[in-house]
Parts: structure tokens; C-alpha cells; sequence
């Protein structure tokens, strides 16, 4: 049996695992010759189960290690270590425990303070120290039985015996290496920041975890969901910068992963003060800036959108133009502030309410053919939310006894296109004025409503310049609604970085472009994979204030979100995505997500509704509840079974890399 342990053993010697063994003779050395300042001993288990163990210890061995937060890793294994293969048992203090004697300690601790003893005797004082520590069992470290050269980790243990078979260790330096970055995939491997157990940074001796380095796989974030929770400020666009650097390191050579950042705050793609370097600067030839206004110093070609087909938002858009440019005169501001109905809204009408919205977008159309606009009119007939009855998407349709005491005797022909509308509704909009500002239709209702003439009186003003001062905002329009988007998926492909710096968009254009880009790039996959065309290659998305796009309470699970979150690592879709709280967020996606970081939250309930979703997080609660320094987060991996605690290293890569 013992020759069978030697062999054993022997065929270990180069699997990472060897190193507890290691650990533990060296251990048993300084005990023997009393070197007890590099004894990492803690303690003997005063009580085990499968899933926790409580740790008796004293206040010397504490001190020895240089103190034990809550949260910290310590390590079980049997006290007949020797007789076994190299293993161990990984633990994480919990909280501190009573013991059998806690209520006579308390009674000395009374006595003691009663009669305000300066000094204890030895016994006394010994057996004031003991105490004991809750802990956590998170499962087995061990070599990996088909794979010789690899560590193995399991979240059960293969079995627990009776308490006193087993010692406790504070791991060093090279164990917490092993523990931290033992199971990390060697592939495309980089640095995220370093081991921090507690926010305090108190300095005692031998505190081992100070400078232990913490790995990430980027393999672990292709095709896969990772999540950012944490209050602003606390770093998560900091990681999140990390780990797009940290994939545009790793696919250097196979170019096999494009990233589309949906820009808000315009910090990816421009420098500024407190970052000296931005994401797009530190990789000018790997990134693409794509932005609705020029910035100063950030190189970037214009986003065009067609003000035609997105006219809701494209007109709210036009009215933030103008109101940016204090146009104050009273028509303009009354067209700025007009609401148009989406393309959803009208299909959702009763018929006669549909007629009415549609003129008005017919309306809003004249406006910007007035503007020299560009259009493409057969894409606008192919609206089908701009049909409902007579009305088509370019004939307003009025009834021919309106028409005639509009136009008299002399009735022109129905408008079948745009150039038609805008002398239709000029022809209305003056009739209008000069009969006193009435106009009713057959049925003696008013032909338009308050929304109608704001549009009509900027169409035609009565004095000022009306639609020609929207003519500098074509820049941002396209008539093929999104010749960008092939240039992007071609950047994608490349294994290129898309920025789009939506820094100077209102929420409605943001969501425009992030709906549009997603769909893009979900059919982009989709057809890659119906036709095997996948391989290798990975698209990544980064959304921020991501409880807009994946809300708790999503209606409609076949949005291009919910299909990301069920389906985007089928099609080689991975995303990061960040917010505050994960109670803000679809648990559909959080089921999904394999990644988190986790920063400070505000309440449990936000705690909760992440250990709801994500079990390995149990534990830890109390932790991201207290928690608040920047950078200071709780991670979990695809690698990694348990939760790491790190603080991130500040993003600052070397410019032009």
C-alpha cells in the first residue's frame, strides 16, 4: 500500500497540486524546529459538515498570519496528510463562532473587568484566547484524474470524517497563487487586478495576499454574458475597459473577435482629463470610432440615421438640434416640442386615430423634403404602418369635398409621392389662414389638430425661414438608413473595436442605434451559423445602463435582448453589460450570465436577487453590502467555482499599443 501511495504521489510531481504537499511538509519542519514565524497553523475543526466547518482557534495563531478577515481562504486537510494523495478542502471564514466555553470565557471576562485586574495569570490569559471561526466549505482542490498536468476543483468534498482528523491552515503566497489562479484557463490569459480579501488596508505582518495576482481567461468572456452590478463611480466601466483591452491583446494575432461598445458617456472613445488615455487612443490602429458630432482630438466618421423611417426619434432629435441653437421663435419651439407616434403605436390605432397619425408623419415627411432631405420613396411605400384605408404612405388621401373647397373647381390630381404632400398640405396650410384659421371636414370636425399646425406652420412659416434651417442637419442622414451598417460588420469581422460615442444623443437615438446595431449583428450570426460559417470567430457587445434594454419584466421575450440572452452563445454573441442593480434586470439574463463583478450594492434586496440567481454569491452578501471603495469587487468566472475578491488595477495601457 505504501509503494502504491509512492507511485501515486510520483505521478504528481508535475500537476500544480504537488504544491500543498509541498506546503505542508515545510509546515511540518517549522514546527519541528520551533521556527513558529513561518508556521502558517490556525487551528483544529471543532465541527464539520459537507457544506461548513467550525475552526477552534487562538489568538497567537491569528496574529502569526498576520490576522484572518472574514472572507479570507484557509485551507482543510488531514492531519495524517502524508498517508494520502496531495489534496485539500478550501475554506472561507464566515464569521466568528461561540464555543463550548464562550459563556465561561464571558464570566472571566466579567470577573476580570469587575475587579479591574491590570494583569491576568498564563492559564487565565491562554484561555481567554481561544475561540472559534465560522467558515464555509466551498469544495476540493486535487490533481485532475484525466488530465495529469492540470488541478482539479469540485464543489462538494468526497467525504468528512470526525473533526479531529483534520488541521487548518492560513495558505501562503504560493497556495493562494494555486487557489486563485490554479483552474483559470491557460488560454489568452491576462492580469485583471490583484487578491484583496477586505476593503481594510490596515498593514499587519505576513499578509500574504497583498501582491497575489489575479488571472482571467478571455476565453472565458467569447460568446458568453458577463455582468457588472455596482453603484456609479465604483469602477465598473473601469473593468469593463479592462477586459475589452483584455480582448483586443488576446486576439492580436487571430484578429477572431470584433467588440461593439455602445458609447454613452463618450469615455471609450475620447481622452479626457482623468483617463490621459482612452480606449480608442491606446489602440488607434484596432478601433473605429463611429459618432454623431466631430469631438476635438478624436478621429471618428459620422453616424447617419434616416430621418425618413425613424421619424419619432429622428424628430425628437431635430427639435434637440434647435433647442441647442436657442431657436426661441414661437413656431419652432412649437415644432420641437411635437410628439410623433412610433410605427408600433399606429399599428396599436383604431382606424380613425391612424388615419390622423399617419397624415401627421405625412406631414413631418413635407418637412424634410422642404429641407432637400434626401429620400428613397419606394422604401417609404413599403411602410406597412403607413397604410389604413384610402390613406397610403405617400397619399394623404383628404376626401374630394374637402379637396374642393380647398381648391376650388380646379382639383389637381391626388399626390402619389412626396413633392405632391408638400404642395397638398401648403395648399391646406394657407387656406387655413385665410379663412380665419378654420377647416373642418365633412363631418364638421376640425381637419387638424394642435400637433397638425405646429408642423404645418413650420412647413410654410409666416415669417422666418421654417424647414431651410434644418438643411445643416443632413449630414447626419442617409437615405440608404444604415449604409454603415455593412461597413461596421465588416470592421467586426476584422476583429476590430467599434466605438459609438453616443455621448451628445438623447435616450431615443441611443436606443435607435443599439436596437438597430443589435439586430444587425444577431442576424449577421445567425446566418453564419445556419451556414456553418461560424468557426472561430466571436462578435462581443458592451451595453451600459443595461436595465433599459433587458428590463425585469420583459413582455415580449423575442426582442433581439431576450434573444440574446438565450441564444447569443449558440450564435458566437457574447456581451458585458452594466447597471446599478440585478434586481433591474431580466432574470431570464441573469440565469444566462456566466461572468459577474460585482461591486458595492445598495441594499439585500439587491443581494438577494443576485444569490437567487447565482448560488456561488451566498456568503459573500454582507461583504458587497459594506464594501465601497473604487475598484473593490467580487468576481466569478467560467473558470472559477467560487467568488474571488479583487481589486481591479486601473486601466492605463501604454499609448498606441
Amino acid at each position: 500500500m505504501a509503494l502504491e501511495k509512492m507511485v501515486e504521489t510520483s505521478n504528481l510531481q508535475n500537476n500544480p497540486i504537488i504544491e500543498v504537499k509541498n506546503f505542508i511538509d515545510r509546515q511540518n519542519e517549522y514546527k519541528q524546529t520551533q521556527n513558529l514565524d513561518k508556521w502558517r497553523f490556525v487551528g483544529y475543526v471543532l465541527d464539520i459538515s459537507y457544506s461548513g466547518a467550525k475552526i477552534i482557534t487562538n489568538d497567537t495563531y491569528k496574529i502569526a498570519v498576520g490576522g484572518i478577515p472574514r472572507g479570507s481562504f484557509l485551507i482543510l486537510v488531514p492531519a495524517d496528510f502524508s498517508r494520502t494523495q496531495p489534496h485539500f478542502s478550501l475554506l472561507r471564514v464566515k464569521g466568528i463562532s461561540a464555543t463550548p466555553l464562550s459563556q465561561q470565557v464571558q464570566q472571566t471576562y466579567f470577573e476580570m473587568h469587575k475587579r479591574s485586574m491590570p494583569e491576568l495569570d498564563l492559564w487565565t490569559q491562554a484561555d481567554l484566547q481561544w475561540g472559534a471561526l465560522e467558515c464555509d466549505v466551498l469544495g476540493m482542490f486535487y490533481g485532475n484524474p484525466e488530465k495529469v498536468d492540470e488541478l482539479a476543483f469540485s464543489g462538494d468534498v468526497n467525504n468528512v470524517v470526525s473533526a479531529h482528523r483534520y488541521e487548518v491552515y492560513a495558505p501562503d503566497e504560493k497556495l493562494l497563487k494555486l487557489i486563485v489562479n490554479g483552474t483559470v484557463r491557460k488560454d489568452k490569459q491576462e492580469i485583471i487586478g490583484k487578491l484583496r480579501t477586505m476593503e481594510c488596508m490596515f498593514e499587519m505582518d505576513k499578509q500574504d495576499s497583498d501582491n497575489i495576482p489575479v488571472k482571467i481567461s478571455m476565453r472565458d468572456f467569447m460568446g458568453c454574458r458577463t455582468a457588472m452590478f455596482g453603484k456609479t463611480r465604483l469602477g465598473k466601466s473601469n473593468v469593463v475597459k479592462l477586459i475589452a483591452q483584455g480582448m483586443i491583446d488576446a486576439t492580436k494575432e487571430s484578429r477572431n473577435v470584433g467588440q461593439l461598445i455602445f458609447d454613452i458617456n463618450g469615455e471609450y472613445a475620447n481622452d479626457s482629463d482623468q483617463d490621459n488615455v482612452s480606449l480608442r487612443s491606446a489602440n488607434s490602429s484596432r478601433c473605429e470610432v463611429y459618432a454623431l458630432t466631430q469631438r476635438t482630438g478624436t478621429p471618428s466618421k459620422l453616424l447617419k440615421l434616416n430621418f425618413y423611417e425613424k421619424p419619432s426619434s429622428c424628430k425628437d432629435i431635430l427639435g434637440t438640434f434647435l433647442s441647442k441653437e436657442k431657436r426661441e421663435s414661437i413656431y419652432i419651439t412649437d415644432f420641437s416640442s411635437v410628439v410623433l407616434p412610433t410605427f408600433d403605436e399606429i399599428d396599436e390605432m383604431d382606424i380613425g386615430d391612424r388615419i390622423r397619425a399617419i397624415r401627421r408623419i405625412q406631414m413631418y415627411w413635407a418637412v424634410l423634403y422642404e429641407a432637400n432631405f434626401t429620400v428613397d420613396e419606394k422604401r417609404l411605400k413599403s411602410i406597412k404602418s403607413m397604410y389604413a384605408g384610402n390613406v397610403k404612405a405617400l397619399e394623404p388621401h383628404y376626401s374630394e369635398k374637402l379637396r374642393k373647397k380647398v381648391y376650388g373647381d380646379d382639383i389637381p390630381e391626388q399626390p402619389t409621392n412626396l413633392e405632391g404632400i408638400v404642395r397638398e398640405f401648403k395648399t391646406f396650410i394657407e387656406y387655413y389662414r385665410a379663412d380665419n384659421k378654420k377647416l373642418v371636414d365633412d363631418k364638421g370636425k376640425d381637419v387638424f389638430t394642435k400637433e397638425d399646425l405646429s408642423i404645418l406652420n413650420f412647413l410654410l412659416p409666416e415669417s422666418g425661414k421654417g424647414p431651410v434651417m434644418l438643411s445643416k442637419y443632413k449630414i447626419y442622414h442617409s437615405a440608404l438608413a444604415g449604409d454603415f451598417l455593412s461597413e461596421i460588420m465588416k470592421f467586426l469581422e476584422e476583429g476590430k473595436t467599434v466605438i459609438l460615442d453616443l455621448g451628445n444623443a438623447n435616450d431615443e437615438i441611443r436606443q435607435y442605434f443599439s436596437d438597430l446595431l443589435s439586430r444587425e449583428v444577431f442576424r449577421t450570426q445567425e446566418r453564419k451559423f445556419v451556414n456553418n460559417g461560424l468557426a472561430d470567430s466571436y462578435i462581443q457587445l458592451y451595453f451600459e445602463e443595461a436595465h433599459n434594454l433587458f428590463p425585469p419584466n420583459v413582455k415580449d421575450n423575442q426582442d433581439v435582448y431576450s434573444r440574446f440572452a438565450k441564444e447569443g452563445a449558440k450564435f458566437h454573441i457574447g456581451m458585458v453589460y452594466s447597471t446599478q442593480s440585478p434586481s433591474t434586470i431580466s432574470q431570464e439574463l441573469l440565469v444566462q450570465t456566466e461572468n459577474f463583478f460585482v461591486g458595492h450594492l445598495a441594499s439585500t434586496d439587491e443581494t438577494k436577487s443576485l444569490t437567487r440567481t447565482q448560488f456561488a454569491f451566498a456568503g459573500v452578501e454582507e461583504d458587497i453590502l459594506r464594501a465601497r471603495t473604487p475598484g473593490y469587487m467580487r468576481m466569478l468566472t467560467m473558470s472559477n467555482r467560487f467568488v474571488i475578491p479583487v481589486q481591479a488595477k486601473l486601466y492605463q495601457p501604454r499609448r498606441g499599443e
